[in-house]
């Protein structure tokens, strides 16, 4: 599967997209132009497209355009020179992602291209329920036969095919984005744009902006005009995730949308009208914000038209085994093990540990446990100490950023590790981000700008880590907290 695919004349400006991501995961395939870029897309769907707007051979908007009518989902960046600016807010204004200016530059080509490939993913990869038929290709599954998961498919099948609102509640780690993903997917808009926007994850003066846009010269650092995500995703859904997150200004303004479709951009007085399915998750209790006057109330009502309640996880055990041989099945590949089950023993011990961070943390716990174990069998002593249990003062293993690495590496060795270099590795990968990120108080930009790494880069490795940001930094290795 081709991550990206980049069409631009200038045989330089493709090398340099292949060198900015050699040394990472993504498949970057280059076109030389139009003709040749659509004859790629005939075969193959990239999760998304960097667009040179003028090609020797068409004009860039004319190539979106067709893009757009093969696909919507995939996100469209354009590459324009100062001097085409307008042309590429134009493009915007139909749909596409955003743009980059020439000379390019490096770490926002990354974080950008980045972001974008993540997004189309989110759009095309199947969100699937058990009884549905598997997918052809990667396919993320909701799992879970018990009563409460029941319910869940049941209220995801009733509300997909209607074009509401619909708000998700559940604690962190339950799996809100996947079920909106589901809603999505079985709608009627699964041809158009999916976007996703974690409210809680931008900063409050910039998050008005970012679903909104904003004129240049709007604030300080305004330099050009940005095209918001409700303009972006016309025709298309809108996912606000942590939308309890909100300023009270913000939820004013989504509270118009929602009611006729209208919002000014930040800065701007023109009028515009996005057409624009919203369905919203929150791990807070709306009902006592609104109480407590810190949510508005017709926002509440006009979000809640359709709830689905997601159950944590300690409240559905009896789906423990199959989540854990679905995460076992899923990670074993990626991180080239063999393990593929659990033993009897270490499934006791799953089942006794409460999940404050749910599926989240059990998949951190899950790959924790791979990158330890030897052989097809998942052993009791491969799980971390926070699941075993009386490893370090307190019940847990110790806070990562003390962690004692003679002990660390006499147990290994005492195990018979043959992959410490990795265990290692990914130790000091999650003490690092894990210290970075209580230091900024989960602030994602300042944390990556410290680590010197992209924002899109610092997101991926806090899902792979599984570190989780509430009011506190939480890492699996660290269940307290402190």
């Amino acid at each position: 599967m081709t991550d990206v695919l980049v069409i631009d004349d200038e045989p330089f400006i493709r090398h340099a997209f292949r060198k900015a991501f050699e040394d990472t995961e993504l498949d970057v395939r280059t076109a030389g132009d139009a003709a040749e870029g659509m004859a790629f897309l005939a075969r193959e769907r990239p999760y998304a497209v960097v667009l040179d707007i003028n090609l020797p051979d068409r004009s860039g908007l004319d190539v979106f355009g067709d893009i757009r009518r093969l696909d919507a989902r995939i996100p469209v960046i354009f590459i324009t020179g100062h001097g085409t600016t307008e042309t590429a807010i134009e493009a915007m204004k139909l749909g596409a992602f955003d743009y980059l200016l020439k000379p390019l530059d490096v770490p926002q080509v990354r974080e950008l291209v980045t972001r974008a490939c993540e997004v189309g993913r989110l759009a095309r990869v199947p969100a699937l329920t058990p009884d549905e038929p598997p997918a052809p290709g990667p396919a993320d599954v909701l799992v879970g036969r018990s009563p409460a998961m029941q319910e869940v498919y049941k209220a995801i099948g009733r509300v997909a095919p209607q074009d509401v609102t619909a708000l998700i509640l559940g604690e962190s780690g339950t799996g809100k984005e996947l079920v909106a993903r589901a809603i999505y997917q079985h709608g009627r808009r699964a041809a158009g744009p999916f976007l996703a926007v974690n409210c809680a994850a931008i900063p409050e003066t910039l998050l008005e902006s970012e679903l909104f846009g904003h004129e240049k010269g709007a604030f300080t650092g305004a330099d050009r005009t940005r095209i918001g995500v409700f303009e972006q995703c016309h025709g298309g859904t809108l996912f606000l995730d942590e939308i309890g997150d909100m300023t009270p200004l913000t939820q004013a303004k989504i509270l118009r949308v929602l009611q006729d479709g209208r919002f000014e951009r930040v800065g701007g007085n023109e009028t515009i009208r996005a057409d624009v399915r919203i369905i919203a998750a929150t791990n807070r209790d709306l009902p006592e914000m609104v109480a407590a006057g810190e949510f508005r109330g017709d926002l509440y009502y006009r979000l809640g038209v359709f709830t689905i309640t997601l159950p944590p996880l300690r409240e559905r055990l009896e789906d423990l085994p199959g989540l854990v041989d679905h995460f076992l099945s899923r990670f074993s590949p990626e991180l080239g093990k063999e393990a593929y089950r659990a033993s009897p023993e270490a499934m006791e011990l799953l089942r006794g540990h409460p999940w404050p961070g749910n599926l989240r943390e059990l998949q951190g716990v899950l790959k924790q446990a791979l990158l330890r174990a030897q052989g097809p069998v998942l052993l009791p002593e491969f799980l971390p100490g926070s699941i075993r249990g009386g490893a370090a003062p307190g019940g847990g293993d110790p806070p990562p950023e003390s962690v004692d690495w003679e002990g660390f590496l006499e147990e290994r060795l005492r195990a018979g590790t043959q992959d410490l270099y990795a265990e290692a590795l990914g130790l000091i990968e999650r003490s690092l981000v894990t210290r970075v990120l209580r230091r900024t108080g989960g602030n994602q930009a300042q944390a990556a700008k410290i680590l010197g790494i992209t924002r899109g880069s610092l997101r991926t490795k806090i899902r792979t880590l599984g570190v989780r940001i509430e009011r506190a930094v939480w890492s699996p290795d660290d269940p307290s907290g402190r």
